[in-house]
């Protein structure tokens, strides 16, 4: 049994605790069966169960079926030994195996069975049945998915360090993003992300795919990493030689922004409070009109980004919920995964030994990563 974190009996209770939230939320919207084939509501549900083959996919190799009394995974022949013995072994979960060729049509086969009379919900497009978002069932986050996700932050600003560190000029974009995977996946770490910009490139563009390209004075890594279905996501950059004072001077304006971003990120306060503080914060530092051209990041937890933050937003803060902010201005950026708490927000994806901007917002000190030189 793979499993990353947690006793046999820690894994009931947290399955457990999750069921009943879903059965509950079923109940008032009178769904009789529920079918989730999203990697995300398999890896939150199934406590970490990892139904993935290929690596950009959002779906799963099987579909969970939900009933009052059932909980099956509908998967294939290719993989239902796999699921057995690795992810479910442990859990109240059938495995129902069929032909590679039928999974998809036996599960909803199953569902109208099983659900006489009664709605059938899905979290995927179909015309047979309503569908459904999950996403806020899964916002705040139990004890072992806390302890889980501080495991996981630890090690995945440990790699992004490693790997900034080792960055040499000369290499190519690819050979820094060959060296940043290496180091996820060396602590367990499946990369989601991985973007390298070298030079002028960094104030191009906001996505940098990694090209060939070759360093020369400067460099950003942007990792996003998945472990047991929890996703953390983080930038550094790095100097080779003094940093430019412009490059200094907007380096400091966004770390105050994402400073911002990260103070007022607390329990019960709404979402659209928190950007409209880091709008004010953009205009503060001389820059009003840079977080027009990319997102600020928002909510994370079984997903890059649950929901991405805007003015408008409707979304409240959720105890236990994580977020990762990403304010950008030209030529820069500053990225954590943080988690909110009744004491304050806790950056999980902090890297070793790596230098830090401090400044006080809202009465609380914040540290954010320093550029790099070298």
């Amino acid at each position: 049994m793979r499993r990353a974190w947690g006793s046999e009996s820690q894994l009931s209770s947290e399955f457990e605790a999750k069921i009943a939230r879903v059965r509950a939320w079923m109940d008032e919207r009178g769904v009789g069966t529920l079918l989730l084939s999203r990697l995300d509501n398999l890896f939150w549900l199934g406590c970490g169960l990892d139904a993935h083959v290929g690596l950009a996919a959002e779906q799963a190799v099987g579909t969970l079926l939900i009933t009052a009394t059932q909980v099956a995974l509908v998967t294939t022949n290719i993989e239902a030994d796999r699921l057995h013995s690795e992810e479910t072994a442990d859990l109240p979960i059938e495995i129902v195996a069929v032909p590679w060729y039928g999974a998809e049509s036996t599960a909803h086969e199953i569902a109208r069975r099983t659900a006489p009379g009664g709605r059938v919900a899905a979290d995927t497009p179909g015309a047979e049945h309503e569908r459904v978002d999950l996403a806020p069932l899964r916002a705040e986050l139990l004890p072992a998915e806390v302890g889980a996700y501080r495991a996981l932050g630890a090690d995945h600003g440990a790699a992004l360090g490693a790997a900034a560190r080792a960055v040499q000029p000369g290499w190519s974009e690819f050979e820094a993003a060959a060296a940043l995977s290496r180091e996820l996946l060396s602590r367990g770490i499946t990369p989601t992300v991985l973007l390298v910009a070298a030079d002028e490139r960094i104030a191009r563009y906001r996505h940098p795919i990694p090209t060939a390209r070759r360093v020369e004075r400067t460099v950003m890594l942007v990792a996003g990493g998945r472990r047991r279905g929890l996703i953390c996501s983080a930038t550094r950059l790095v100097r080779f030689g003094p940093c430019p004072t412009d490059l200094a001077r907007r380096h400091a304006a966004v770390c105050s922004v994402d400073s911002t971003f990260i103070a007022h990120t607390r329990p019960g306060v709404s979402v659209a409070a928190i950007f409209g503080a880091a709008l004010a914060a953009y205009g503060a530092a001389g820059y009003p009109e840079e977080w027009r051209l990319h997102h600020q990041g928002g909510a994370t937890g079984y997903a890059g980004r649950e929901y991405r933050a805007t003015p408008d937003s409707k979304d409240i803060v959720r105890p236990w919920q994580a977020f990762a902010w990403n304010p950008s201005i030209a030529g820069t950026k500053s990225e954590d995964t943080i988690l909110a708490t009744a004491d304050g927000p806790e950056v999980l994806t902090a890297s070793p030994d790596w230098p830090l901007l401090a400044s006080e917002v809202a009465g609380r000190a914040v540290g954010r990563p320093a550029i790099l030189e070298r």
